[in-house]
């Protein structure tokens, strides 16, 4: 039995995860009560909406007296307690998000992107008006890694994380792996199957990961982060052929993000298609899960992994701030949103970081080639572990053909300026392509 009032939620937005927090709240509305001895209860008390007709025509089961298309309306309703922003993008997102912590109302958002890029002033309004944003929705879907960092973690110094953060790109290039399906094959699959978006821009350019990134970045190291600091590279120029040869050798390439904080405190922060050892737990990561490595100096080692997107993972993890939230309001515990910490960090250049390297080349297949790279990659003194030039078979006559070089590991800088001459010599037809090779112990 209800033992408090209940605590009037504004839904801004009730596309697949909006209506998916309001199916869950109506499931378990009461169960969240009992478990929260009495102290929580839920209601939806206003949902903005695009288009009241196209709601009332597809569902019976929300009160149209709820609806609304201004959203100033559902800021300023006094049964408004908390705003839950589901609207996604950065414009209209943020003036509703800008204007609940004005109104004191704490904030829930699914908006990585947001966050991500506008994130720093929205954190300062939050601060200024004593009045959290939670946001345990806009990394990893379902999986609970914000409020791990933010509480099970709060003793270690996060020394690294390294995960597969995008289930659509995590999905392509299962898909190529398994099936031997081309980018473009698979991609057409995942939005047949409704796991990437008709613009699946974001998924496969690596942004919609490295937003996630970017916000367990500054969660774990307390200061705010450019996102034009962040080396970002896409799966888009994935082959077959890379995902052949790197099983060859014992890979899998995966979207990979890695957080890595160095000796001196900088921090390195990238996001790019990766070979990763068939015997690390990553490696095993399918379809359109993710998984999140978290290494503490105290914990060691722990890894997250559940379902990244989709209506209900989502909306449990809105539903599971929301709790927070109204926790906060009943019980007057504090600011339990975002709490940057330093007033500053330094990234670290992209050119500083190392790893050893894939590098595909299209040249021209003629005597020579090999020995015109191998030189300028000596020049640079960048070291080579093996080099491989795979046979068309369809087409063993080929003029022009692949030459794949795997190189030690060497400064990313260093690696940049040798194909920058290597592209100019004559034989390279386009520009080289690199994967990195990671070692995640």
């Amino acid at each position: 039995m209800n033992t408090c009032s209940s605590i009037g939620i504004g839904l801004a937005g009730f596309g697949t995860v909006g209506s998916g927090v309001w199916n869950t709240l109506e499931r378990t509305g009461d169960l969240i009560t009992e478990r929260t001895g009495g102290a929580v209860a839920l209601h939806i008390a206003k949902i903005l909406v695009r288009d009241v007709a196209k709601v009332r025509a597809s569902t019976s089961a929300v009160d149209p007296a709820l609806l609304t298309t201004d959203w100033r309306q559902l800021i300023e309703d006094p049964a408004v307690d908390i705003v839950v922003e589901l609207i996604g993008g950065t414009t209209d997102a943020f003036e509703i998000v800008a204007a609940a912590l004005k109104a004191k109302k704490p904030v829930v958002t699914g908006n990585k992107a947001l966050l991500a890029e506008r994130g720093v002033e929205l954190f300062a309004l939050s601060r200024e008006m004593e009045t959290p944003i939670h946001f345990e929705a806009a990394v990893a879907g379902g999986i609970p890694i914000i409020r791990t960092v933010q509480d099970s973690f709060i003793g270690n110094q996060i020394q690294s994380f390294s995960g597969i953060i995008n289930g659509t790109s995590n999905y392509i290039l299962g898909r190529m792996t398994d099936a031997g399906l081309t980018f473009d094959v698979a991609l057409a699959e995942a939005q047949a199957l409704g796991y990437a978006e008709a613009d699946p821009t974001l998924d496969v350019n690596g942004w919609d990961a490295a937003h996630k990134a970017l916000l367990l970045s500054t969660l774990a190291y307390g200061f705010s982060i450019d996102p034009a600091e962040i080396h970002v590279s896409g799966i888009e120029q994935v082959r077959p052929a890379d995902i052949h040869f790197a099983k060859s050798l014992g890979y899998v390439v995966k979207l990979l993000a890695v957080i890595r904080q160095k000796a001196d405190g900088a921090v390195e922060l990238r996001v790019q298609p990766s070979f990763i050892a068939q015997t690390h737990i990553l490696a095993s990561v399918h379809g359109v899960f993710n998984a999140v490595a978290v290494h503490g100096d105290a914990a060691g080692e722990s890894l997250f992994y559940g379902r990244g997107a989709g209506q209900d993972p989502t909306a449990s993890s809105v539903v599971a701030d929301l709790v927070e939230a109204a926790r906060g309001l009943r019980q007057a515990s504090g600011h339990r949103g975002f709490l940057p910490y330093r007033e500053s960090g330094r990234i670290l250049p992209v050119e500083e970081t190392a790893t050893a390297y894939y590098v595909r080349f299209d040249v021209t297949d003629r005597p020579g080639v090999v020995a015109e790279i191998a030189r300028v990659l000596a020049d640079h003194r960048i070291g080579i572990s093996g080099t491989h030039s795979p046979v068309n078979p369809s087409n063993p006559d080929a003029e022009f053909v692949d030459m794949v070089f795997l190189l030690h590991t060497c400064p990313f800088g260093k690696l940049q300026t040798a194909l920058s001459e290597i592209a100019a010599l004559d034989c390279i037809n386009s520009a080289p392509v690199v994967f990195r090779i990671e070692n995640l112990g």
